[in-house]
């Protein structure tokens, strides 16, 4: 079976084989923009461990690693993992063992939300199944009682208003 590997730029302790005019830079509106995330989540997955930018003074400078690790994290959410696997998942990465433990890991990670997200699809056909039978049994019942008191004040309007426009159009123009 074959596992595809996304490269992830060198990690922080590897930073320092690369020289510094070489290495590439991000700001947080420039990582914002181009993942259509707000700063305030990438503050946040600063918080948790995710991220670890550089800081500039005030200003937080994200690597190359950052971006890489950023989109690993968005790619990780999308498919319901949760915070805490995918940092498993990316701090494997600085093992040293050529990947093979985070490669393992992630395997099994993602046979598991596989497992996770086929139940949940199965859960959701039987309700929209369930639901799809209510639409039909209300509207069965609906059209047998008829409208209410409140549709027929509606019906009336637009019927006074359907025969005016009507008798609009039949009357001789005064051109």
């Amino acid at each position: 079976m074959r596992v595809k590997v996304n490269y992830i730029a060198p990690m922080a302790s590897d930073r320092s084989t690369i020289p510094p005019e070489k290495q590439r830079t991000y700001t947080i509106s420039e990582l914002s923009r181009e993942f259509d995330v707000t700063p305030r989540a990438l503050r946040f997955y600063e918080d948790k461990g995710l991220l670890s930018p550089d800081r500039n003074g005030q200003n937080r400078v994200f690597s190359s690693r950052d971006r890489a690790r950023l989109k690993l994290v968005l790619s990780g959410r999308k498919v319901g993992f949760s915070l805490n696997d995918i940092r498993e998942m990316l701090d494997l990465y600085d093992l040293g063992d050529n990947q093979r433990a985070q490669l393992r890991a992630t395997y099994k990670k993602h046979k598991q939300q596989i497992e996770i997200l086929n139940q949940q699809r199965l859960e959701i056909d039987e309700a929209l199944k369930e639901l799809h039978r209510g639409v039909d049994w209300l509207e069965k019942k609906l059209a047998t009682i008829g409208p209410g008191k409140d549709e027929l004040g509606t019906i009336s309007a637009y019927d006074a208003i359907a025969r005016a426009q009507l008798e609009g159009e039949n009357e001789p123009s005064s051109a």
